[in-house]
């Protein structure tokens, strides 16, 4: 059965949810969800919705001023844009007939987007607060442009049934799937396991674009980072394409090649930055928006708007986002061929060291079995930022940070095999955001160059949104004080850095984008590309890229024990097996 035209809304808001919110640090103790601003619990309205609104109906509008077209046409234009798969075309075109002729009526008064959220009821006043506001307010004022437009619309059948739509996974025919790839991104495990080894030869929903390409999926005993089972004579238990026996001397090729190389994987325990969050711009740029410009939507939608398979930690492919793939698991791969495939991304949106303990048990290493790891803890800004307006008292305190950090220490200790290795990295200097961006335009302001990335953090602040309010705000003293307590965090990850384990040793790294800006400076680079457009608040491809490589470097020079000498075989693996690629 096809959904009706307000499901087909309703789906297209689902989505919009997941691109919004996952910028979102979701770093508190509990499980439960707190309230954006505006949403009363009766309806659709919410910090999440309201943004989308206003991004989606500042899109349409751009499109009909490029076009020079009406907005019947821009909303047609839009969806034709959209890929047919998962009914992303159709859910669009339900949406603009179920929006359109309020849109047409708010466009023909004059109405910019926040003006038309707000009439429509997307965007919503909280009592004795102003109205909340990307765009500069029209000459005749906020207020009175909203109590105007939602007179224009105050019959509106769209508004007497926005608040009588259910629950999106309440409806019978998307009940299952809801249960199943929420599991998959609560407890982030691929959603196509048939084995229950945690790892599938699936690439997206948490699949090998996350962890290592799974060689037989119907065999929980074969996995990426195993040790290989009787030296992989009859085939690949470990997945690392080497297996079977040289004719010419009747020598494992894996224990020939690979026997001795001290080979181990990389496993990353990160936020959104590790999982390498990312929201193209051209999804906003009306002059340049195209029928190419969504054909990675539903990938994008599938990988919870990451993209683990460029990030600078486990990335194996070449960049599609712009920039380079530079990574950790790449280095690690092209010093020792036998670590192919070998790479977990145990990364979240939102993820701190508050929650981490809720995503951990997903790492997949077996104590007995396995090879050796180096497992990379890279929260670099969650436990300073979150969207209260009280901020400060909501930042990770010291002693709260050692606590959690020991906990996932021990955790660790009881299932990595030995002579493994924990690289601690410290928290961001997220000053360089407003330094480098606060005066320049956002993507959906290069047009009529009316929206700055000021406007655009004033904005999320106040619909309670903004992913950081201490770095991405307009008082000085605020964004000094929230690095200060991300200088005293780091300072306690160094010192925990200190201590020891039975199943590994540990290091501390830093994660300076002073020396990743320097690096880019070199390359005739400017600081504000490090960082992503869209979002104002993620480091981008290039950032990512720079900052693997600096990590690598101070590691192989501070402490090559952890990374192994370089394998003397890899040129006969090369050869005999061909190069098969990062995955």
């Amino acid at each position: 059965m096809v959904p009706t035209a307000p499901r087909y809304l309703l789906l297209l808001l689902l989505l919009l949810q997941g691109s919004s919110s996952a910028a979102l640090p979701a770093n508190g103790r509990t499980t439960g969800t707190r309230k954006a601003a505006g949403d009363t619990g009766e309806g659709l309205p919410s910090a999440v919705t309201c943004t989308g609104c206003v991004l989606l109906v500042s899109v349409i509008e751009q499109l009909a001023q490029v076009h020079n077209s009406t907005v019947q046409k821009a909303m047609e234009r839009l969806c034709s844009y959209l890929p047919e798969h998962l009914y992303l075309k159709m859910i669009c075109q339900g949406a603009a007939e179920f929006f359109g002729p309020d849109l047409i009526k708010l466009f023909t008064s004059k109405a910019n987007a926040d003006v038309v959220c707000h009439a429509l009821n997307l965007c919503r006043k909280q009592p004795g607060l102003p109205y909340c506001h990307l765009y500069p307010p029209p000459k005749e004022g906020l207020e009175m442009s909203i109590k105007k437009a939602q007179r224009i619309v105050k019959s509106s059948v769209l508004l007497r049934k926005l608040t009588a739509f259910p629950s999106i996974c309440s409806l019978p025919f998307l009940d299952k799937i809801c249960q199943k790839i929420k599991h998959t991104i609560d407890y982030k495990v691929p959603l196509k396991d048939f084995d229950q080894d945690n790892f599938s030869d699936l690439s997206y929903f948490r699949g090998y674009d996350w962890r290592g390409k799974d060689c037989n999926d119907l065999n929980d005993t074969v996995y990426p980072g195993r040790s290989p089972r009787n030296w992989d004579i009859q085939h690949d238990s470990n997945c690392n394409g080497i297996w079977g026996i040289d004719p010419e001397d009747g020598i494992p090729y894996e224990k020939k090649f690979c026997e001795g190389t001290d080979s181990k994987g990389v496993i990353l325990l990160a936020d959104s930055a590790g999982a390498h969050f990312h929201i193209p711009p051209e999804w906003l740029t009306a002059e340049t928006m195209s029928l190419k410009t969504f054909s990675n939507l539903p990938l994008t939608i599938f990988n919870e708007f990451d993209w683990p398979q460029f990030s600078g930690y486990t990335g194996f492919l070449n960049s599609t986002i712009g920039g380079w793939t530079e990574s950790i698991y790449l280095h690690l791969r092209d010093r020792n061929r036998c670590n192919h495939r070998d790479y977990q991304s145990i990364s979240k949106n939102g993820g701190s060291s508050k929650n981490i303990m809720g995503f951990i048990e997903s790492l997949a290493r077996k104590k007995k079995l396995d090879k050796p790891a180096i497992v990379i803890y890279s929260m670099v800004g969650n436990d300073v930022c979150n969207e209260y307006t009280d901020t400060l008292a909501h930042m990770t305190s010291p002693k709260d940070l050692h606590d959690d950090v020991m906990k996932v220490l021990k955790y660790l200790n009881s299932r990595l095999p030995d002579g493994s290795h924990v690289i601690l990295q410290g928290l961001a200097d997220g000053r360089f955001l407003w330094d480098h961006l606060h005066n320049r335009y956002h993507p959906l302001g290069q047009l009529n160059k009316d929206i700055t990335y000021e406007q655009l953090y004033t904005f999320l602040s106040c619909i309670q949104f903004n992913p950081c309010n201490g770095w991405m705000s307009l008082n000085e003293t605020l964004r000094n004080l929230t690095s200060q307590r991300a200088f005293q965090l780091s300072s306690v990850l160094e010192e925990i850095a200190t201590l020891k384990f039975s199943s590994f040793d540990m290091l501390y790294v830093n994660f300076s984008i002073a020396a990743i800006a320097d690096e880019w400076h070199k390359l005739g680079g400017k600081p504000w590309q490090l960082i992503e457009p869209t979002d104002g608040f993620h480091p981008s491809q290039n950032a990512l890229a720079l900052g693997a490589k600096l990590v690598w470097q101070e590691v192989l020079q501070k402490w090559p024990h952890v990374l192994g000498k370089p394998n003397p075989f890899n040129k006969d693996i090369v050869r005999v097996f061909g190069d098969q690629g990062g995955h």
